[in-house]
């Protein structure tokens, strides 16, 4: 870090307040900033969340996507520091690792899990680093357990997205977590990660899911790039085993749609994503938006996208999870 060090977050708190300030004052003719940075970022759907809560709280701030690949990211940061009105970014990888060094600021959990997804811009163009990936996990183990702490979970993966899962399971108060990995080197990091948040994680290895899932968890948290567990997915799932799935293109995953059937509560990564852009957007404005109104707009913008360009599942049976509920009830944001 260029300034300050990990864990010191009384200039997170100051950067907030500036970031809030300049959000308020913001007007249509001279908006406040903010974008999300990565390489590639087309795709993204932060611009439609951030739209529709900035609309819902009637403040004046433009968000966009602007490509940044890691070579770029020192660029982007200087641009935050010295240019008027910005209140962030949003970070995809593998820019939330390279970040870190770069910032005068990082939240401890952020710091713990070595990655970093939300930037605040401070006063003096003082930048803090935050990471909402583990508010958004959180949100939906919470839902999928209604509000209860995980007795035995399993996170499938070892990878960055793992180990905001990690975290997750951690703040709920959960004090150990088995993770089943293809690459042990990766287990072992993560094992370590664990050990800085205080919760312990014992490696499995993947070829213990080859018969299916193991009796015990009462909740699993997919990690996986697409396709990876589908055959997991053919195995019978257990309907005590309640699945936070972090994909949600294509949805439904064979995973989320396997586990819906067997009768368990599913979230998937749009209510994820939706949930931790809601603690983005109060890190840039100190104001707090509700979740459902993201997660309708990712959910109407995601199906367009959908309709657009169907993928080779097109005309497989439509499964309406968990997530589509939610999506669908804005009385009850998920929580």
């Amino acid at each position: 870090m260029r300034e300050g060090r990990a864990g010191d977050v009384g200039g997170g708190v100051r950067a907030e307040r500036h970031a809030a300030v300049v959000a308020a004052a913001a007007t249509p003719e001279s908006p406040a900033l903010a974008a999300v940075l990565g390489a590639p970022v087309d795709h993204s759907l932060s611009p439609v969340l951030h739209g529709a809560a900035y609309r819902e709280l009637g403040l004046a701030v433009r968000y966009t996507a602007i490509h940044c690949a890691e070579a770029d990211l020192p660029a982007a940061l200087d641009r935050l520091r010295t240019e008027p009105g910005w209140l962030g970014a949003s970070l995809t990888m593998p820019l939330k690792t390279a970040v870190l060094d770069l910032l005068d600021k990082v939240d401890p959990t952020a710091a713990a899990i070595g990655a970093v997804n939300t930037v605040v811009v401070g006063d003096g163009g003082h930048l803090a680093g935050y990471n909402t990936d583990v508010v958004g996990i959180g949100v939906a183990v919470r839902r999928v357990l209604r509000q209860g702490v995980p007795g035995q979970p399993l996170v499938l993966g070892a990878g960055g997205t793992a180990r905001a899962a990690v975290a997750a399971l951690a703040a709920s108060g959960c004090p150990h977590v088995a993770v089943v990995a293809r690459r042990p080197a990766a287990a072992a990091e993560l094992a370590q990660v664990g050990e800085r948040l205080g919760i312990r994680v014992t490696p499995l290895p993947w070829e213990l899911l080859a018969t299916g899932l193991p009796a015990g968890p009462d909740l699993a948290i997919a990690t996986t790039p697409a396709g990876a567990t589908d055959r997991l997915a053919a195995r019978r799932w257990p309907a005590s085993c309640q699945l936070v799935e972090l994909l949600y293109h294509p949805w439904p995953t064979e995973l989320a749609a396997a586990a819906y059937r067997a009768g368990a509560r599913v979230a998937g990564g749009l209510e994820i994503l939706a949930a931790q852009a809601v603690g983005q957007v109060e890190h840039f404005t100190g104001r707090t938006v509700p979740a459902a109104v993201l997660l309708a707009a990712g959910q109407s913008a995601h199906d367009e996208r959908t309709d657009a360009a169907p993928d080779e599942r097109s005309d497989s049976p439509r499964v309406r999870t968990d997530q589509d509920h939610a999506a669908t009830r804005q009385d009850q944001p998920a929580r």
